[in-house]
């Protein structure tokens, strides 16, 4: 269990494009075959061993839902790590850049703003996200596809904190 690769979990090709519905469907007929509550009534080493391919299943879900974790496992596979917990060098430029932009977000104070800079981080998340697929899928250009993942992670983040920014200031009276 623990041998199968994610995308082997879903019978799926490894690859950077998937089809999220595609998968949303593999995931649920994966695990109509393992929930635990279909195996209720059996022996507590069938239980168990059900609750940890559900474990399997839904671990191997989420990491090929997230572009990322998806692109950082190729990228492993590849044998080029991201090394996102200790590598934490990036180029000057990119740098300044992602300061600027969490400046404009935080300078951002009505709901209106807060949508335009969404916006815009959505499309900033969506092109290095085609960057890093064409990285991987279409040249097999590993170098290349760690600093795009990279990149990509911190415009996830910037992503999440225009969500989050959004959110609250909809919120206010």
């Amino acid at each position: 269990m623990a041998n199968l690769s994610p995308f082997a979990i879903f019978g799926l090709e490894p690859r950077f494009r998937i089809d999220l519905e595609d998968l949303a469907r593999r995931h649920q007929s994966a695990m109509r075959k393992v929930h635990p509550d279909l195996f209720a009534g059996r022996s507590a080493a069938e239980r168990r061993v059900a609750e940890q391919w559900s474990t399997r299943i839904n671990e191997c879900y989420e990491l090929l839902r997230n572009p990322v974790e998806r692109g950082a496992w190729l990228c492993e596979a590849a044998g080029c790590s991201v090394e996102a917990e200790t590598r934490t060098s990036m180029p000057a430029d990119f740098l300044v850049e992602q300061l600027e932009k969490r400046e404009a977000l935080e300078s951002v104070d009505d709901a209106e703003s807060a949508r335009r800079f969404l916006e815009m981080a959505e499309a900033d998340f969506g092109r290095l996200t085609e960057e890093t697929a064409r990285a991987i899928d279409d040249r097999r250009d590993w170098p290349a596809a760690v600093d795009s993942v990279r990149r990509l992670m911190f415009a996830e983040r910037l992503l999440t904190e225009a969500r989050r920014r959004l959110a609250a200031l909809a919120a206010q009276p």
